[in-house]
């Protein structure tokens, strides 16, 4: 079995506030909840800790447990606090951050190690898959004895938000511990209850991204006991949900969580390290529904994100029966001939004009790459359907023009595609009409739903027509002059060439409308050397394509600053890591090489987001990492790539 890649740091970068808190770890819990902090232990976002659970799913977690501050109690009596904070004045207090000799990542779970002269002190923690469950363990690996301390501080808040002092949380205290707003419970050896509020903690990153970065929290009470010898330990647990169950050892929680990423990667089969570090990354977007978080820590389930990752989370990864679930779960939700797609408001909504199509493509991978006619009966009437609808036109003017049987949609004041950010309510890329991508992926629907009629015995000779006009109209329609693809045509503006990636996609995808259904030689119509080598001076970057090339109106190189500066620059140059999948499938079509290409992404694996792949990242060099430090679709089409590379 090939053990998946380890990622570890010394003391310079454990040490270091900026070089220890720009790495963060993620461990999930397979329920949408997470444990999540930084490399040095500071924690530099509102939405660190230790327990955060997702309450009534991913779109509404909150913040419990929010740190666990070891403080050893040498035989001379000298306390050694090892935790570390930030505060509002400036203040870096305690510094135990100076005696971390290391910092691990191995088997997607994160281990720490401080010295103190002689006395090493070493913590792991794990969640307890399933359920909102974290268990930390402290273990002596040298020196003693000693007398270890963990101070619990804690809070009960909307995972988003922040909470100052305004009297006492509530906390009932007994002897193995407490439940503190009758929402969760910590338990531990050697429990003794305090009761104040540490006021002021500063959050560095919330501030760089414009929002408030200052809060209080309640230290709820202390655990303790005498480590006398190397290999004693000192067990803490916290969990929401049912209080009255309480979870496994802490532990046996971590023996659990390296055993099943053992399983996880022997039902993968990874060629190397890398690729088995990118199995255990995509399971963390994997929920037990299963559902799919969509990017860690702010989002929660989108059913574009979800059907995008469908074939690097689940298929490139040996999940393809939890993958049918979710495909059947899915199928379920289709009004009007559009999936549902389920906002982190906690609302379903049906707002985007792509994730159905989507939808239709990772039906088609899973067929085609388990060969389940069951699964393909049984949606077959679903996407039948789903054609029919977009043929006479569905909600926010997605329709088919009977012009040409290509796909156009938008109306005033919304994002459709997924350039999907808006600012005071309006779009600021709408790109309404027939938009490139859109239109590609529709092609390919049609095509796949062919496939499968013909395959379960049915006449295909309806969808073929359509087929066959939709795509004799964007090989005539979609060519621009500059040797790529317009990106709208048929938009407010007429038609824009804008130079962005999403014509990828008419390059890449299975039933990619450029090719002739022989899908031999160059593109129908076009140049494909030309147009997509053409994409990678202006876009291509090391982790990933710009959403604009550089000099083009409206280009932002960086993604920096407060929620308006951040949504307009969000696909107005922004770096996206997904869209290495639709480069190197469309390199790989049109046989330009792909040597290399990946080099920075597999890097940055143990640069931001520990073990995983950024949302977002900024379009002018060194492009620094942005957006979510664990994003699905980043992980799943590197995943997918690198399993083909």
């Amino acid at each position: 079995m090939t053990t998946p890649l380890r990622i570890g740091f010394g003391p310079a970068v454990c040490g270091s506030l900026t070089e220890g808190g720009d790495r963060e770890w993620l461990v999930a819990d397979g329920v949408g909840g997470y444990a999540m902090g930084t490399v040095c232990g500071l924690r530099t976002r509102r939405y660190h800790g230790l327990l955060v659970p997702a309450v009534s799913g991913p779109s509404a977690r909150r913040l419990g447990l929010v740190a666990l501050d070891p403080v050893l109690v040498l035989p001379s009596g000298e306390s050694i606090r090892l935790g570390v904070h930030e505060w509002s004045g400036g203040a870096i207090a305690p510094t135990g951050h100076t005696l971390l000799e290391s910092f691990d990542l191995d088997d997607g779970l994160p281990r720490w190690r401080w010295r103190v002269g002689g006395v090493v002190l070493e913590r792991e923690l794990a969640m307890h898959h399933g359920g909102a469950s974290v268990g930390v363990v402290h273990r002596l690996l040298a020196g003693g004895p000693v007398h270890l301390v963990l101070e619990a501080l804690v809070t009960w808040r909307d995972a988003h938000g922040e909470r100052v002092a305004n009297g006492p949380l509530a906390v009932e205290h007994n002897s193995g511990g407490a439940i503190v707003e009758g929402s969760f419970r910590l338990t531990g050896p050697g429990w003794v209850p305090a009761g104040d509020w540490y006021r002021d903690v500063y959050a560095r990153l919330e501030a760089r991204r414009g929002l408030n970065a200052v809060e209080d929290v309640w230290l709820a009470g202390r655990f303790a006991t005498d480590l006398r010898g190397p290999g004693d330990t000192l067990q803490a647990s916290a969990w929401a949900g049912d209080l009255t169950v309480e979870p496994p050892p802490a532990a046996d929680v971590v023996a659990a969580a390296r055993q099943r990423a053992a399983g996880l990667v022997a039902t993968a089969k990874p060629s190397d390290s890398v690729a088995a570090r990118l199995v255990l990354a995509a399971d963390a977007f994997i929920t037990t529904e299963p559902d799919v978080v969509a990017g860690y820590p702010w989002f929660g389930a989108w059913s574009r994100d979800t059907m995008t990752s469908y074939e690097g989370l689940f298929l490139a990864t040996g999940r393809a029966e939890e993958g049918r679930s979710l495909l059947r779960k899915y199928a379920a939700t289709v009004s009007e001939g559009m999936l549902a797609n389920t906002a982190d408001t906690g609302k379903t909504e049906y707002n985007t004009a792509d994730a159905t199509l989507w939808f239709l493509h990772a039906i088609d991978r899973h067929i085609a790459a388990t060969s389940d006619l069951d699964l393909a009966a049984a949606v077959l009437p679903v996407i039948e359907n789903i054609v029919k609808a977009h043929v006479r036109g569905t909600r926010y003017g997605i329709g088919v023009d009977p012009a040409d049987g290509l796909l156009t949609q938008g109306q005033p004041g919304y994002a459709l595609t997924w350039m999907d950010a808006r600012v005071d309510g309006v779009g600021v890329t709408p790109r309404i009409g027939k938009a490139v991508e859109i239109n590609a992926l529709w092609v390919n629907g049609l095509a796949a739903l062919q496939a499968l009629q013909a395959r379960l015995g049915r006449d295909p000779s309806e969808i073929a027509a359509l087929h066959e006009r939709a795509r004799a109209s964007f090989v005539a329609r979609f060519p621009a002059p500059h040797g790529g693809l317009y990106d709208v045509v048929d938009g407010p503006a007429k038609n824009d060439a804008t130079v962005r990636p999403n014509q990828l996609l008419a390059y890449s995808l299975p039933y990619a409308p450029l090719f002739s259904p022989a899908d031999a030689g160059e593109p129908t119509g076009v140049s494909g050397l030309a147009g997509v080598s053409g994409l990678a001076a202006p876009l291509l970057t090391p982790l990933g394509l710009r959403s604009l090339a550089p000099g083009s109106p409206g280009y932002r190189g960086q993604h920096r600053g407060g929620p308006r500066d951040r949504d307009i620059a969000y696909h107005q140059g922004t770096v996206w890591p997904w869209l290495i999948g639709p480069y190197v499938g469309a390199c790989r079509r049109v046989g330009l090489p792909t040597d290399g290409v990946l080099v920075g992404l597999v890097a940055h694996l143990a640069e931001w987001g520990l073990g995983s792949v950024s949302e977002t990242a900024d379009g002018d060099p060194p492009h620094a990492a942005t957006g979510c430090p664990f994003q699905a679709w980043s992980v799943a089409e590197l995943n997918r790539s690198y399993r083909a590379w």
